[in-house]
C-alpha cells in the first residue's frame, strides 16, 4: 500500500511536480483524486531504510529519474568555503546524510566525518586537504569540494575555486565575517564565482541575523539578499520561514527524528504568532523590492502584472529572478540554520540547485575552441599507496574514458590513463566514462601536476589553436601571429610564496633517498611546499606557509613514509631591497681551453617603487644597447640579472623592489652565453652590495577575538612583539582586535595567547605585506645570523 507521507518535500509543495509525480505513479487501487495532501505535512529527506551507494550517482535508476548523469544543466560544481571552525565540514556531513549517502551523522569532534579522512585532520578537528564528494539531490548531481579554513592551507581553497562553478560561504552567525572569510571571498571574487551565504550556528547564544548581514555588506562589499527568517534565537532556534514560498519549516521531536531527516513544513496561517507574521511580511516585501532593483525583467513584471499587490507575485517568478541576480553576481542569497543541530540544511541544498550555476552557464573563453573534443584541467594530485598518483580533473568539454591516451599541453607529452574514478573523499568508484561539467579522478598519469591542461591529442590541441586564431582574425579583421593560439592552455593555479622555512634531516644517510622521494611526492601534491638545498651547508630546506603547514608535512612524512625526520628551528623568509641607486662596471676575461671569453657590462641598480603593485623587480635596457644585442645575448643578460636577484647581499634572501638598467654591454666574438650571464650576475652583486641594502620582513594581519577582561593583557603582549594595533571593535560581549605584527614575533603565539586568556580567545593570521625592518631590529637580525648573538 502506498503511503502519502513518503512523498518528498518538493513534490508536496509544488503543484507541477505533483502532476508529474501522479502521472508517473501507477499505484494499484489508488487514484490521484483519492490522495488528499495535507496542508501540514511531515517531510522526509529520505526513507529511514534507504541508504544510497555512490554507484547510484553513476547509474541512476532510469525508471525513477531522468537520465540526468549526461545532462549538464543538472550538474552543480560547488565548494564550501569559510573561516576556520565556521562549520564547513559539519555542513558537508549533513548534506551527505540527508541525500542518503551515509548511514550516520559524522562529527568533527569524534573524528568520523567523511571528508576529513586524514589522520591529522581527525586528530586536530580541522580540514587540511580539500576533499571532493559526489552525490545527488532531487535529480541534480552535486560535485562538492570541502575546503580548509586555516590560512596555512589557502592554496587548497584557491585550486578548488579555480575549477568550481559556485560556492557556499558558511558564516558563524555569532561572529559574522571573519579574517579568513575575507580571504576566501576575495578568491571567489577573483574567479567570478556566484555564491550563496549560509548563516550557520543560529542556535548559539550570540547569533545575530542583523549583525551577520551588516558585516557581509560592510566587510565583503556584497549585496546580501535574505531568503529566510529564523524562528527563535539561540537555544530556542527551532526552524525558519522561507520568504519566497512563505512556508514555515520547523525541526522538532524526539527519537530518530532528532537527526533532522524529519521536519514539519506548512504554509503560514493567520493564527501564527503576529510578530512573526509581521516580520515575514516586511522581509518578503523588502526581498521583492530588492530583487526588482537588481533585475530589470522582474521589475517590469512586477509593475505590469502585479502593480496592485506585490505580494501576489508567484514564488516561481521570484525564484527565476533571484537566480538571474545570483548568476550575474549582483546579489548573494542568504540562508540560515544550524548544521550541528541538524536544522536548515535541506533548504540550503535546494538553494544550491535553484540558484547556483550549471557548468554550461559559466563562460570559459578558451574551452569553446575545443568544441566536443576533450579539454580538462588538472587541479589536484594525491598519492595513493596502491594506485600511485591520483590526478583530479575538471572536465570542461568532451568525454574522458579509461584506457585512453591523453595529451598534456604544459608538459608537451602523451600519457595513458589506466582507470577513471568518481571521487568520494577517500573512497572512489570506478566508472566507464565521464562527460563535460564533471570532476573526475584519474589513475596512471605519472607526469601531470597541478595546473596542467589535458586534451585528447596533440592534433586536437592544434585544431583548437587554429580555430582560435581564425576567430581572432575574424574579430580584428587582420591576420595575427599564431603564437597566442599555438598554446590554448587553461589558466593554472596561482601558488602563494612561502613565508616560513626550516631544515629537515633524515635519521641516517641511508634514508636520504627515501626522504627525497617523500618530499617529491608531497611537492607534487602541495605546490605551496617548496624544497631546496642550501648551497653552503648542503642541508635540505622546507619552505611552507606557516607553522601548522610545516608541522603537518613533518607528521605526514613520519606516518605515510615511515621516516623519522628531524626539523631544524623555524625561520622566517625575509626579503632584501636597496635604498639608493648605484652604477657599476665589470669585465670578465677568461680563457677556457683555446677560447678566450671577454664581456664588459655597465649597469645601474636603483629602488623600484612600482614593486608595491606586486612585481618584485624590473629589467630595462638603454635604447642603444637594446638595438645592438641579439635575442640570445638578451636572454643571457636576463638570466644573469635574475640569478643575482635570487640572493641578496646582506643575508642571501631574494631581492625585490629593485630596477636594473643595462647601460652598456660589449661581448667579444666567440664568447659563450654562460660567460655573459656570469659577468652580469657578478656586476649585479657588486652594485647591490654598494646600494645600502635593507632587509624586508613579512608583516601579518592579526585578528584576535577576546573577552574584555583579557584585552589589556593581549595588548601588552602585542606591544612587546612590535605589533601595531589599528582598531578595536565590539562583537557582542567580546572585543575584536585588529593589528599588524611582524611574523618573526609570532612564533608560538597560540600557546601564549591561550595562557594569557585562559583559553578564551581565538586569533587568525594572514600575510599583509613585506615591510622594511627598523635599523635596531635589522642589526639584531644580522648579528643573530652571523652567530654574534
Amino acid at each position: 500500500m502506498w503511503r502519502p507521507y513518503k512523498l518528498l518535500n518538493t513534490i508536496l509543495m509544488d503543484a507541477t511536480l505533483q502532476k508529474l509525480f501522479f502521472a508517473s505513479m501507477r499505484v494499484e487501487g489508488t487514484m490521484e483524486k483519492e490522495l488528499q495532501l495535507p496542508k501540514r505535512h511531515l517531510c522526509f529527506t529520505f526513507f529511514a531504510d534507504d541508504v544510497k551507494s555512490l554507484r547510484a550517482v553513476v547509474n541512476p535508476d532510469v525508471s525513477n529519474y531522468y537520465v540526468w548523469n549526461v545532462l549538464i544543466f543538472r550538474i552543480r560544481n560547488i565548494g564550501i568555503m569559510a573561516h576556520i571552525d565556521a562549520g564547513k565540514t559539519t555542513t558537508t556531513e549533513r548534506m551527505l546524510y540527508y541525500s542518503g549517502y551515509t548511514r550516520a551523522l559524522g562529527d568533527v569532534d569524534d573524528g568520523d566525518t567523511v571528508t576529513d579522512y586524514m589522520a591529522q585532520e581527525r586528530e586536530r578537528g580541522i580540514t587540511i586537504q580539500s576533499a571532493a564528494v559526489t552525490f545527488d539531490w532531487k535529480e541534480h548531481r552535486i560535485n562538492l569540494i570541502d575546503t580548509p579554513g586555516h590560512v596555512d592551507f589557502t592554496l587548497e581553497v584557491e585550486r578548488a575555486l579555480r575549477v568550481l562553478d559556485g560556492a557556499v560561504a558558511v558564516f558563524d552567525a555569532s561572529a559574522g565575517v571573519e579574517a579568513q572569510t575575507l580571504t576566501v571571498w576575495r578568491q571567489a571574487d577573483k574567479h567570478k564565482i556566484p555564491c550563496v551565504c549560509f548563516l550557520n550556528k543560529m542556535d548559539k547564544p550570540g547569533a545575530s541575523l542583523r549583525y551577520s548581514l551588516e558585516s557581509i555588506k560592510t566587510k565583503l562589499k556584497a549585496n546580501p539578499v535574505l531568503l529566510q527568517i529564523p524562528i527563535g534565537s539561540g537555544k530556542s532556534f527551532i526552524g525558519l520561514v522561507d520568504l519566497i514560498t512563505k512556508q514555515r519549516m520547523t525541526w522538532q521531536g524526539k527519537s530518530w527524528a532528532e537527526d533532522g531527516r524529519l521536519f514539519e513544513s506548512r504554509a503560514l496561517e493567520p493564527t501564527d504568532d503576529p510578530e512573526l507574521l509581521e516580520e515575514v511580511s516586511q522581509a518578503r516585501g523588502g526581498l521583492i523590492e530588492q530583487v526588482a532593483d537588481l533585475d530589470d525583467e522582474f521589475a517590469e513584471l512586477l509593475l505590469g502584472e502585479y502593480g496592485d499587490s506585490f505580494d501576489a507575485v508567484p514564488a516561481g517568478k521570484l525564484q527565476e529572478a533571484l537566480r538571474r541576480v545570483t548568476l550575474a553576481r549582483k546579489g548573494v542569497p542568504v540562508l540560515c540554520g544550524s548544521s550541528l543541530k541538524n536544522k536548515g540544511v535541506q533548504p540550503l541544498l535546494d538553494a544550491i540547485t535553484a540558484y547556483l550555476p550549471a557548468p554550461n552557464e559559466r563562460n570559459h573563453d578558451l574551452v569553446r575552441w575545443y568544441k566536443d573534443d576533450l579539454c580538462a584541467l588538472a587541479f589536484k594530485v594525491v598519492h595513493d599507496k596502491q594506485r600511485g598518483p591520483l590526478v583530479f580533473l575538471r572536465i570542461y568539454s568532451g568525454t574522458i574514458k579509461p584506457q585512453s591516451a591523453i595529451y598534456n599541453i604544459n608538459r608537451n607529452g602523451t600519457e595513458r590513463m589506466s582507470r577513471l574514478l568518481l571521487p568520494f573523499a577517500d573512497q572512489h568508484v570506478e566508472i566507464p566514462s565521464l562527460s563535460a561539467g564533471n570532476i573526475a579522478l584519474t589513475v596512471g598519469l605519472k607526469q601531470t601536476v597541478t595546473g596542467d591542461t589535458i586534451v585528447s591529442s596533440k592534433a586536437s590541441a592544434a585544431a583548437a589553436a587554429r580555430r582560435a586564431q581564425k576567430g581572432a582574425e575574424e574579430k580584428t579583421g587582420s591576420a595575427r601571429s599564431g603564437r597566442e593560439g599555438s598554446s590554448l592552455v587553461l589558466a593554472g593555479v596561482e601558488v602563494p610564496e612561502p613565508v616560513f622555512f626550516c631544515s629537515i634531516e633524515p635519521p641516517t644517510m641511508s634514508k636520504q633517498a627515501d626522504l627525497e622521494h617523500a618530499l617529491n611526492c608531497l611537492q607534487r601534491e602541495d605546490p605551496s611546499l617548496k624544497v631546496r638545498t642550501d648551497p653552503d651547508s648542503g642541508q635540505t630546506i622546507l619552505c611552507g606557509m606557516g607553522e601548522l603547514h610545516i608541522e603537518i608535512l613533518h607528521d605526514r612524512i613520519k606516518r605515510e613514509y615511515n621516516i623519522e625526520t628531524h626539523l631544524g628551528p623555524l625561520q622566517v623568509a625575509y626579503r632584501e631591497t636597496i635604498l639608493q641607486s648605484v652604477t657599476t662596471t665589470d669585465t670578465l676575461d677568461r680563457t677556457l681551453g683555446e677560447k678566450r671569453h671577454i664581456v664588459t657590462v655597465e649597469l645601474t641598480v636603483s629602488p623600484w617603487l612600482e614593486s608595491a603593485a606586486g612585481t618584485s623587480w624590473n629589467i630595462a635596457y638603454e635604447e642603444e644597447v637594446e638595438a645592438q644585442i641579439s635575442a640570445e645575448v638578451r636572454e643571457a643578460v636576463d638570466n644573469g640579472v635574475q640569478s643575482a636577484y635570487l640572493q641578496g647581499p646582506l643575508l642571501g634572501y631574494p631581492v625585490q623592489g629593485v630596477s636594473t638598467v643595462i647601460s652598456s654591454l660589449r661581448v667579444e666574438p666567440g664568447t659563450s652565453m654562460a660567460m655573459v650571464s656570469a659577468c652580469v650576475s657578478r656586476c649585479m652583486l657588486k652594485g647591490l652590495q654598494q646600494a645600502n641594502g635593507l632587509v624586508l620582513e613579512p608583516v601579518m594581519s592579526l585578528e584576535v577575538t577576546v573577552g574584555e577582561e583579557y584585552l589589556s593583557s593581549v595588548l601588552g603582549d602585542l606591544a612587546q612583539r612590535r605589533g601595531s594595533v589599528h582598531d578595536i571593535q565590539s562583537r557582542f560581549e567580546n572585543k575584536m582586535l585588529l593589528a599588524t605584527v611582524p611574523l618573526a614575533e609570532m612564533m608560538g603565539y597560540s600557546t601564549v595567547l591561550r595562557t594569557l586568556t585562559s583559553g578564551n580567545a581565538t586569533f587568525s593570521l594572514e600575510l599583509a605585506s613585506y615591510e622594511p625592518m627598523n635599523p635596531q631590529a635589522q642589526t639584531s637580525l644580522l648579528n643573530k645570523m652571523a652567530g654574534l648573538s
